[in-house]
């Protein structure tokens, strides 16, 4: 494989840059496939609950799916806890970074917000505010974040759920990654 001659950015030129973006073209369409894979190697979870994190996100996006969401949102249902691993304390952030550029603002806002907007149904018992997600009230986006944690997240625990499975959602993921990213539009 071809590399640029630089070791410091500033000391590139037109062809490395040409080369570098031939590469990175290559490895953004690929984005669907490396999220795919990650998510089917989600077969764990945190101590103490019933189901895996592939397990919960297949619920909520079953769920979103059964529903009648449009494919943007039951993949953006299915990826709203990718961030668990990596970025526990702001999970909904990383996950909603990586959304950010193929799907809508109100999407985006959404799975970004549905951390804090989850609390409602456990920091009272920790005592925290169940009521925090209240400062974002008179957002537009309020009520679809309200009604995504109580459709979708919070009720995806049930180890007798039926899941459909990772595969059945391949499809919608790989479209919505194949769409030019909203930056470019």
């Amino acid at each position: 494989m071809k590399k640029v001659n630089f070791t410091q950015m500033k000391d590139g030129n037109k062809e490395d840059y040409q080369l570098l973006e031939k590469y990175e073209k290559n490895f953004e369409r690929n984005t669907a496939k490396r999220i795919l894979k990650y998510l089917a190697s989600q077969t764990s979870t945190l101590e103490g609950y019933k189901i895996t994190r592939l397990e919960h996100s297949l619920q909520a996006a079953t769920r979103a799916y059964k529903a009648g969401e449009s494919k943007e949102m039951v993949v953006a249902t299915l990826l709203h806890d990718i961030g668990d691993d990596l970025a526990p304390m702001n999970h909904s952030q990383y996950a909603a970074s990586i959304l950010r550029p193929y799907v809508s603002e109100k999407t985006y806002w959404i799975i970004k917000h549905h951390g804090l907007f989850q609390t409602y149904y456990s920091a009272h018992h920790l005592g925290g505010d169940r009521n925090a997600r209240d400062k974002f009230k008179d957002h537009k986006y309020y009520k679809a974040t309200v009604n995504f944690c109580e459709k979708y997240d919070q009720a995806s625990f049930d180890p007798n759920y039926k899941s459909m499975s990772l595969q059945d959602f391949s499809p919608m993921v790989e479209k919505i990654f194949a769409k030019t990213p909203y930056y470019f539009l």
